[in-house]
This record gives structure tokens, sequence and C-alpha cells, in this order.
């Protein structure tokens, strides 16, 4: 079950994600458009290792949790990050799952965008943002492409988290 094209919410991928002084910059967008979301240190790995897909010794949690869902018969159907309030994001999580009769049940559950972020990607299900996120967010295109283009100087510092860049 994919979710159908709609002006309600706008398809993203993940962009780049950068070292903070706190955590991670993660920005999303498309070709028109890229926003950040500031994340903790250990989900900014999560999703890195995730979008390049590094060999891992050892499952992390989000390994874990998405080898749980396949052994339960369910799996990510695809993540929408659907409001954010004085600079924390929100999200919802959708995953389904088939019984034995071929009945599907879809389960919607709140999530951090980070998390549901790193196990939509190791299940390679889509994301999306809301019309009201996606029209309410600050465009980063300009910052991504100076770091891509010049990287980080030794007199400009990493992004201060949640203050912008």
């Amino acid at each position: 079950m994919s979710m159908p094209e709609s002006k309600h919410v706008v398809s993203v991928s993940i962009r780049a994600v950068f070292p903070t002084n706190g955590g991670c910059a993660l920005f999303l967008g498309d070709d028109t458009k890229v926003f950040v979301i500031y994340v903790d240190q250990t989900s900014g790995v999560a999703i890195a290792s995730a979008s390049v897909d590094v060999p891992k010794v050892r499952p992390m949690t989000h390994d874990l949790v998405s080898s749980m869902l396949i052994g339960l018969g369910a799996k990510v159907e695809r993540v929408v990050i659907n409001d954010f309030r004085k600079d924390v994001f929100y999200a919802r999580l959708i995953l389904t799952q088939e019984n034995e009769v071929k009945e599907k049940a879809v389960i919607e559950l709140d999530s951090r965008p980070s998390d549901a972020i790193a196990l939509a990607l190791r299940q390679e299900a889509p994301l999306f943002v809301s019309q009201k996120v996606w029209d309410g967010v600050e465009d980063m295109s300009p910052i991504l492409k100076k770091i891509s283009e010049n990287g980080f100087t030794d007199d400009e510092p990493p992004f201060e988290d949640g203050f912008g860049i």
C-alpha cells in the first residue's frame, strides 16, 4: 500500500547529515527546497549509517526494531513529518501488518522524526512532510549548497543546534 500523491504531503529524502555542537543537522527535502531537523548524535549516526548502508558488527537499536517488525509480519509503510512547534518536529510512523487470511491492518504511531526516519530507511519506506510543515520551514538549500561545495572552515563553526545556521 503506497501513499497516493497528494497536495497535502510532499515527498522528501535525506539530503545530508552533518555534525553539530550537540548532535546532528539532518537536511531533508527535494529539488526545490531543503530544511533542517536537529537530532541527537545517536539518531544522526543511525540515520547516516542507514543512508549509506554501513555494515555493522552488531545490530543497532533501529536495526533490531526493524527486524522485530519483519518478524511480526509488519513493515514501515511510510513516515509523515506532520507538525512542528517551537522548533520541535513531530512525525507519524505508519506501519502495515497482514494476518494469516491476508487481512491488512494499518497502525499509525506518534514518533520522533529521527526514529521514524531511521526505521523507514532500513525498510526503504518513503518519507513525506505535510504541506503545513513544508510551507512553514525555512529553505536551507543555499546553506547545504555552500557546505557541499566548500565544507566547513576553521572560522565557521558547525551548526548551533536549533538556532539556525
